[in-house]
């Protein structure tokens, strides 16, 4: 798992938690990285299913609940980033559409050892949009949190549904329908 990902993380649980929450989950976590972080390095997610579980049980917060307010914070993140990126799209749908055939792309060019989950568009109109994401780690809620925040960008907002292919959640069924 990319770095940056572990930076923004501890960013937005200092900002929201304070920064005594920041070392208190890090000391009870068995870190390989010891929660020494660069945004460019690669670490291993069970540092990441760590820090989650313990921000979860001091917080009283869902690690569910936890994914959807850090994928907001890390779309912010990437809108300011990489701006260009997501202004070459009209409408939510359409960006969403694009995240394996062109996001993802993008991603690999700057960190090309990225593990990126990967989406199945299965349909698509103007207004709708069903898509399987799969991964090795079950982070769909951190994707919902993603789409969110795109429709947000949009001024749009829509109804997301999310069916669990597979219990353990590596596996989700998206369908998305625009208002």
């Amino acid at each position: 798992m990319k770095g940056i990902v572990f930076t923004e993380f501890l960013d937005l649980v200092e900002n929201k938690f304070g920064l005594a929450m920041v070392d208190k989950i890090i000391h009870e976590s068995n870190l390989e990285a010891n929660g020494v972080y660069t945004a460019v390095g690669t670490y291993k997610f069970s540092d990441m299913l760590q820090l989650l579980q313990h921000l979860s049980a001091n917080t009283n917060i869902s690690i569910d609940d936890l994914l959807l307010v850090y994928a907001e914070h890390f779309f912010s993140v990437l809108a300011q980033s990489y701006p260009g990126l997501i202004d070459s799209y009209k409408d939510p749908i359409e960006m969403l559409a694009s995240i394996e055939n062109h996001i993802h792309i993008e991603v690999r060019k700057i960190y090309p050892d990225a593990e990126l989950p990967t989406f199945e568009v299965l349909e698509k109109t103007d207004k709708s949009l069903i898509m399987i994401y799969k991964s090795s780690r079950a982070m769909h809620y951190f994707g919902l949190g993603l789409m969110n925040k795109t429709f947000e960008h949009f001024n749009a907002t829509a109804t997301i549904e999310l069916e669990k292919i597979k219990e353990d959640g590596t596996e989700v069924k998206f369908i998305i329908k625009q208002d």
